[in-house]
């Protein structure tokens, strides 16, 4: 076999204190440690960049290593056969945070973790892994070990570009990796004079050298001292401004395998029976094992997933299919470029941050089209034989900043058709994170960021998907933003459109796209331009979603609470004055409450009407969310379970009555 597989499990014990989740029972949690030994001639790595320069063992095995952790049912037969697999983001666990409306934890220890039991009660086996070989090691993140790849001549070295920006006056020293937990690539030299640091207040500007910084941290007494893999600038870094370094680095790591780690851990749960030592599968109980196998993953952990199914990673070595759906989440238009010598995989660009990585590229859709400017024909689904069901989804914040117009428009911004195997849904009004519990905060941005939680939907489109994984059940048609109706529209359309409100200011433009040159062997892995060449003359189309006078978008998936609003929710945030004012912060999304009575309204000349003007009583305001329930109900978008939760928050909230002004 071209891969052997070692499961060493290290801990295994009751979850959530042993918590009995309805007909399915108790469930218990394992961890340990996967090891791989793999033969790196096998058709099944062809092309892992730098697999070639990796020691082997005796026997001509690469070997390699990463944490996993898995929940199951005590009694597997009493689960549903499915195992859901969660792409780690940057090494923290999410799936059960965002469908079980649970606390953040990657240890699920405590009951709490179990949240309102959600997966469990549906019967689901949870595997985690690692796959991001950069990630440090703290706070439980799931991690990945591997050998360094070393030249013919000696280390192997490269030009790399990292970029910095902070949100906090007074920092005057960072990793090159501009965080705690992601490893940094080295300096080759401490010798400034050999690399260029340079800053700009925003992406466009011409870049201004910086002299006097220094390959150093701070110590304890707040003193630079020499760093291979710190920053030290004097001055202190300017909030909001972009810093990017380029030097020489060492040290890269094999990116590729993580890739192979997802395929090889979840095809052998999925059809072994024991591993290389005789240890049985954990999911192997008798006669019982997992009928079907699905992936979702959330920004960066979905954009994990649409490169892993692009580039043919979701077939092993029998031809079979390794998950038979998979869900890529609030990803927008990009793939995760992992695969490369030096790879950044925990940058992403946006129209500030990180605009000029490399994850944007053609293709961006399921459905083949061609790319005007390279006058190539591909598509991401283009394996009939392996390819997964998909469901995709996403939020306002990625057509503002994640380009996600081009998930089902071509070059030019037209309309694709729908691929069959794929569902698109856009969850409207909705910001990046969207995390469930999360009240609104303040932050370097000009707005209070979007509360809305979106996990009803994700309940009830997994019901959806196993249906159609399943019985061959499709969910509802797609429902995203088009040109074709006129909900798909430019950034300028939106500004024209959106109603006054006081101190609110609209983007002038989303996250445009330009044709990037990394160099000539980038398909290869190697970039060797940096930074990458820009050709303004050839833009991809980046559209928005139309907005109704309130504010809020007109097409996808509406909750509740935007159905019968009591804010304007967007998925963009202007940056506040003095850390980049002109641009959009990040990923976050702005909360805009409505005013209470009309006079308030006119005093603010505010252009939506006012709550008082809305709602005749608070009777009044329960009967319109129990209706908007019931229309989400029956289209099969929304569980009983979370309508029965709409309607007690909204005979909680906090609205009318107040001096009526106006009766609707």
């Amino acid at each position: 076999m071209p891969t052997d597989i070692r499961l060493h499990i290290e801990t295994r014990e009751p979850f959530a204190a042993g918590t009995s989740f309805g007909e399915v029972g108790p469930y218990e949690r394992l961890t340990g440690r996967v090891a791989f030994a793999i033969d790196p001639a096998s058709a099944l790595y062809q092309g892992v960049v730098d697999l070639d320069h990796v020691p082997v063992n005796q026997a001509g095995r690469v070997e390699y290593e990463t944490t996993f952790s898995l929940l199951k049912p005590v009694d597997l037969a009493r689960g549903n056969r499915r195992l859901i697999y969660d792409v780690v983001n940057r090494g923290n666990k999410r799936l059960v945070q965002f469908f079980n409306d649970a606390p953040p934890s990657n240890t699920l220890d405590r009951p709490e973790h179990a949240g309102n039991g959600f997966l469990m009660r549906r019967g689901y086996t949870v595997v985690w892994c690692g796959w991001q070989s950069d990630i440090l090691a703290g706070d439980d993140r799931m991690t990945m070990r591997l050998p360094t790849p070393v030249g013919e001549d000696g280390p192997i070295t490269g030009r790399v570009r990292a970029e910095l920006i902070v949100d906090e006056p007074g920092i005057q020293s960072l990793p090159f990796s501009g965080n705690a937990y992601t490893r940094s690539y080295p300096t080759a030299s401490l010798d400034a004079a050999q690399a260029t640091l340079t800053c700009r207040e925003y992406e466009r500007d011409v870049r201004q050298a910086l002299t006097g910084w220094q390959f150093a941290a701070l110590d304890a007494q707040g003193q630079p001292v020499p760093s291979a893999t710190s920053l030290y600038v004097p001055e202190g870094f300017q909030p909001g401004w972009i810093y990017e370094l380029i030097y020489t680095a060492t040290e890269p790591l094999v990116f590729g395998l993580g890739f192979a780690a997802v395929r090889d851990l979840v095809n052998f749960l999925r059809y072994g029976e024991r591993d290389a030592d005789g240890v049985s599968n954990p999911l192997c109980q008798g006669e019982v094992r997992m009928d079907k196998a699905y992936a979702w993953g959330r920004s960066q952990s979905g954009r994990f997933l649409r490169e892993f199914v692009y580039r043919g990673w979701n077939r092993n070595a029998h031809d079979r299919r390794v998950f038979d759906a998979v869900w890529p989440h609030v990803t927008g238009a990009g793939r995760l470029a992992l695969n490369l010598r030096f790879a950044h995989p925990d940058r992403y660009p946006r129209q500030h941050e990180n605009h000029l990585y490399p994850s944007d590229q053609f293709p961006f859709a399921y459905t083949s089209c061609i790319d005007p400017w390279s006058g190539r024909t591909d598509a991401i689904l283009k394996r009939p034989a392996t390819d997964p069901l998909i469901l995709h989804t996403q939020t306002a914040s990625e057509y503002w900043q994640r380009r996600g117009s081009l998930v089902h428009t071509d070059a030019y911004g037209v309309d694709l058709p729908d691929h069959p195997q794929t569902r698109l849904f856009f969850f409207a009004s909705s910001q990046h994170h969207a995390a469930p519990n999360g009240p609104p905060q303040a932050g370097p941005h000009r707005q209070l960021s979007n509360p809305l939680n979106t996990s009803p939907f994700l309940r009830a489109l997994l019901d959806r998907l196993d249906a159609w994984a399943t019985a061959g059940a499709p969910p509802p048609e797609s429902c995203v933003p088009r040109r074709s109706d006129g909900t798909l529209v430019t950034a300028e359309a939106v500004s024209q459109a959106f109603p006054r409100i006081e101190e609110v200011e609209c983007p002038a433009e989303p996250s445009r796209l330009f044709v990037q040159d990394y160099g000539p062997d980038f398909a290869q892995g190697m970039i060797t331009n940096h930074p990458p060449r820009v050709d303004t003359t050839q833009e991809y189309a980046v559209l928005t979603p139309s907005v109704d006078a309130d504010g809020n978008d007109v097409a996808g998936l509406h909750t509740p609470d935007v159905m019968v609003p009591l804010a304007t929710y967007t998925g963009w945030n202007l940056r506040a004055e003095g850390y980049g004012h002109k641009a959009m912060y990040s990923v976050v999304g702005s909360y805009i409450p409505f005013v209470k009575t009309q006079t308030e309204r006119q005093e603010r000349r505010d252009g939506r009407s006012s709550l008082s003007e809305r709602y005749r009583s608070k009777a009044d305001y329960v009967s319109r969310v129990a209706h908007a329930v019931q229309e989400l109900a029956a289209k099969g978008l929304l569980l009983a379970e979370d309508g029965d939760r709409y309607i007690e928050t909204a005979m909680q909230a906090d609205i009318l009555p107040y001096e009526q002004d106006t009766v609707p």
